[in-house]
């Protein structure tokens, strides 16, 4: 199974867990807070917020803390100084790594990452070693019980979807971030739930993995996903379904 589609999946698993923690909320917030930054405090006429604002819905983030982010976003209250940093880098067997981060202060934020790194027979990297390697993109992971891949196809492509293809125990839909609302909408209409959506950087093409490497490789996206700072996490690896079944990953 590719890279986006697998770690999109644990992502999920384990966005349940930190939910009920509270450790996703702080992550929301400050994506709620750049977006409200950026484009301003009304999600109407802001898409970036609505989608930022989506999400926290979607984990139970309480009404008073969103908004909340947003006024500090919009600067009617204090907190909001928060940088947008692209990191990048290498795991082990030379799988290319993609760490989105919003955060207040890089000096600390970017040693921090670089151990990360380290710590998984990783690398961290200059500026543009790999962004090449991905394209934006909305994905779509729909478990294949709630819905037929004709179906999908039918809803999904009608919508502005790029494609629709088996990945695993769930159908994958891609398009452009432009139509995302559009084909979120599309799904909806139609009764199709997915269990993942997202706005995602999805590479070009992907590096198959042994056990080894994909243990390692996967311990690095864990960590990098568990930091505070780390929005997104995005890699370029492929790991075949003898060895999935091999490391144990669901």
């Amino acid at each position: 199974m590719s890279g986006h589609s697998h770690w999109a999946g644990i992502k999920h698993k384990k966005a349940l867990v930190d939910a009920k923690r509270g450790k996703l909320w702080s992550k929301l917030s400050k994506a709620i807070i750049v977006a409200a930054k950026s484009g301003g405090g009304d999600p109407d006429a802001n898409l970036r917020l609505r989608y930022a604002i989506d999400d926290a819905k979607a984990v139970s983030m309480p009404k008073d803390n969103i908004q909340r982010a947003i006024k500090k976003g919009t600067g009617e209250l204090d907190g909001g100084n928060l940088e947008e940093v692209i990191y990048e880098g290498y795991g082990a067997g030379g799988v290319a790594v993609l760490c989105e981060v919003l955060t207040d202060n890089r000096n600390r934020t970017a040693p921090e990452v670089r151990k990360i790194f380290e710590l998984a027979d990783g690398k961290l990297g200059s500026t543009g070693c790999v962004a090449w390697m991905f394209e934006s993109k909305g994905l779509f992971l729909v478990p294949t019980d709630r819905t037929t891949e004709d179906r999908l196809m039918e809803v999904a492509i009608e919508a502005g979807a790029d494609d629709v293809v088996p990945a695993g125990n769930n159908f994958e839909v891609t398009c452009d971030p432009a139509l995302y609302g559009a084909v979120t909408e599309a799904l909806s209409d139609a009764g199709i739930e997915p269990e993942v959506k997202e706005i995602t950087r999805i590479p070009k093409n992907t590096i198959d993995l042994d056990a080894d490497t994909a243990r390692k490789v996967l311990k690095l996206m864990e960590r990098l996903d568990d930091h505070d700072d780390v929005q997104s996490v995005s890699a370029n690896f492929n790991i075949p379904d003898d060895v999935m079944s091999e490391i144990g990953e669901a």
